[in-house]
């Protein structure tokens, strides 16, 4: 193990074998241990307590096959890997509320723990989950999850109400008040032939009891009482593991003082992208604040909707969101330089450097073409490499945007992050 002052241990993550795996149509395999979110929980020995208690970056990352020194950006960009692992079901941790599935009802768009991932695995997973959940609330840097509200109020140490079964699953309870209000006899119930079972989150059948095997007039209160209990507490156990992750980098009985939302906030950030925080914090380079060029890059960014502007910051910074405030930026800056070594500048795509939040722009000649650069940039540009053929490209004569586009996140790190910013550029332009 390796650790100097800026970071925690040295980790290798293999992305080329997952995105393999991905394009084969596979899984990233068994119970997603091939996934970089796999590989940072078998690395987990590794971090120690001091490493997870350091202000900035608990890690620093190796990509296996990336020619890139990790700096922030490496940093940065895992972290947002392991949360699209997350949520696009390269992992069985999540699921889709009820309401998603059945696109009715609120939080369509949002996830709740898996009931059905109880392993032992699984459990490490989850308390994986919940370091990386303390590491955001530590050092500022959210996270891109959109779990459902009750899944925060259990984190905040709050118990469900059936309101909130409501909230994912808006058929759950009137269907066992339906039960608990039937008129009728046995023989009603008998014919029906209702199983003495109820449908989990995640759409499977559970027994709640060994000694009834159906509903019946006399025993229905029971049951909804017993299916009422199960969706309760259905997540408990994992709820547990995540919470027993962020007492190894937070004090946990300290999230009772928040609200579910407070919570949200102070480990995930704020889904939309507020251009002014980015703007609080921008500075400039080779160009003045009111040129014309900057302006059509705001106004770009404006137009942007938050999905893009997430896309962006990934492109620029490894992140998908913004920290909450200007002083969770830890005095980092959102550089924009223009460089004219750009000629022509509208065949070139622009350039970013994620562990200097750097983005180097192309002067180009009007709004459209820096519309259709960017937009071409943060969708299709989301390497992060300084091998050499990216190097020889953008050098090379007469190369346009092929060139321009291989070294579209390239964190040219290896200097150090103390060295200059000026001394970065000039590496790696030369």
């Amino acid at each position: 193990m390796v650790r100097d002052r800026q970071h925690g241990p040295i980790v290798e993550l293999n992305r080329i074998s997952v995105k393999r795996s991905r394009s084969r149509g596979g899984l990233a395999g068994p119970d997603g241990m091939k996934s970089v979110f796999g590989q940072m929980v078998a690395k987990m020995s590794l971090m120690s307590p001091d490493a997870l208690f350091l202000p900035h970056r608990v890690w620093k990352v190796k990509f296996v096959g990336e020619s890139v020194d990790d700096c922030g950006g490496g940093y940065s960009e895992s972290v947002a890997e392991m949360c699209d692992e997350l949520m696009n079901g390269s992992l069985p941790l999540l699921i889709p509320t009820p309401n998603g599935r059945d696109e009715a009802g609120t939080s369509r768009d949002c996830f709740l723990m898996n009931p059905q991932a109880n392993s032992q695995h699984h459990m490490n997973m989850f308390t994986f989950l919940g370091v990386l959940m303390g590491i955001a609330i530590r050092t500022g840097s959210p996270l891109s999850l959109n779990l459902a509200e009750p899944v925060w109020k259990q984190l905040a140490g709050m118990a469900l109400t059936p309101a909130d079964i409501t909230e994912v699953d808006r058929h759950y309870v009137p269907g066992l008040m339906c039960v608990q209000q039937m008129e009728g006899d046995e023989k009603t119930f008998t014919s029906l032939d209702l199983p003495f079972t109820t449908t989990s989150a995640a759409g499977n059948e559970v027994p709640l009891s060994s000694r009834h095997l159906r509903i019946t007039m006399s025993n229905r209160h029971e049951y909804v009482r017993l299916a009422l209990n199960y969706r309760l507490h259905e997540f408990d156990a994992q709820i547990a593991a995540v919470r027993a992750g962020i007492a190894r980098v937070v004090p946990v009985p300290l999230l009772s003082l928040f609200t579910p939302y407070e919570l949200e906030t102070m480990v995930c950030g704020s889904p939309d992208i507020p251009l002014n925080l980015l703007k609080s914090v921008a500075t400039y380079k080779g160009v003045e604040a009111t040129a014309p060029l900057v302006q059509w890059f705001w106004e770009v960014m404006e137009e942007f909707s938050t999905a893009e502007r997430s896309l962006f910051l990934r492109f620029v910074w490894g992140r998908t969101r913004l920290p909450r405030t200007i002083a969770d930026f830890r005095g980092r800056d959102f550089v924009f330089q223009v460089l004219d070594k750009y000629t022509p500048p509208d065949h070139f795509l622009p350039e970013s450097y994620t562990c200097f939040f750097l983005l180097k722009m192309p002067r180009y000649s009007c709004k459209a073409v820096l519309r259709e650069k960017l937009k071409y940039a943060i969708h299709f540009c989301k390497s992060i490499d300084t091998d050499d053929y990216a190097r020889v490209a953008m050098t090379g004569a007469g190369v346009e945007e092929n060139g321009a586009s291989e070294s579209d996140t390239d964190d040219w790190d290896s200097i150090g992050s103390d060295e200059p910013m000026a001394d970065c550029v000039s590496l790696y332009s030369t």
